[in-house]
């Protein structure tokens, strides 16, 4: 039988292979939902998997066979940390924790005003912000405005600049957040923020994500839980 925190786990598993096909979609690059996993036949953006994983004890041929190989730079999450891939030529390229935070834990509200990115030059200048000067910006692309499920949450300085945010992904059972960044004080002065939005755009709504290292230790101080580890890993 699955425990709690298994079941929240493979939540967390779902939303997040949701969120890789709509970044997915927002390039025009297909991916297909199956019983063991989510995945894609062709070099997913950058920062982006290949595979993520659906249940635990998938079958590591089935999901390596679904991707491509042979460009550099194939990777799966391996969602429920259960494979071993190194026979097919995978190595682990780091380990993280997915997390949940309850619906019903107390929000602290934010400074910041924020509101969704509805526009593409919105969606433009929060890019701008997230990617802080490293010439990634373009990974987020108009197209991604017009998917139902995403919801790009952006704060505000009192000039009306960019300086925090984050992506939410809704799912049936839960909201996943990704893309947590402030150009000030890092995922600590992020997370305020980003809880007080999503509690207002979703309240009944727990939230789940995945961190690893410092940002884990910060999620974990705004009130989310570890509920099972992941690994993800790099063809090559």
């Amino acid at each position: 039988m699955m425990t709690p925190k298994q079941f929240l786990a493979q939540c967390a598993a779902r939303n997040n292979a949701e969120w890789c096909a709509a970044m997915s979609r927002s390039h025009d690059l297909a991916s297909e939902f199956e019983a063991q996993a989510w995945a894609a036949p062709t070099r997913t953006p950058l920062y982006y998997p290949d595979a993520v994983t659906l249940i635990p004890g998938a079958d590591p041929v089935a999901l390596a066979a679904r991707i491509d190989t042979a460009v550099p730079g194939a990777s799966i999450k391996d969602s429920f940390a259960d494979l071993d891939l190194t026979e097919a030529g995978f190595q682990v390229l780091f380990e993280a924790q997915w997390i949940h935070r309850p619906a019903s834990a107390p929000i602290i509200p934010s400074g910041p005003a924020w509101h969704v990115a509805g526009d593409p030059d919105e969606l433009r200048a929060w890019a701008l912000a997230w990617d802080d000067g490293e010439g990634n910006a373009g990974l987020f692309r108009p197209e991604l405005l017009d998917d139902p499920a995403t919801f790009v949450l952006a704060g505000h300085s009192s000039g009306g600049r960019v300086i925090a945010g984050a992506v939410a992904s809704r799912s049936d059972q839960v909201v996943g957040i990704s893309n947590v960044f402030a150009l000030d004080g890092g995922p600590e002065a992020a997370w305020p923020l980003v809880l007080d939005a999503v509690h207002r755009l979703f309240p009944t709504l727990p939230v789940v994500g995945y961190e690893h290292g410092d940002d884990l230790a910060a999620a974990v101080r705004h009130g989310f839980e570890p509920v099972g580890p992941l690994r993800i890993w790099l063809h090559g």
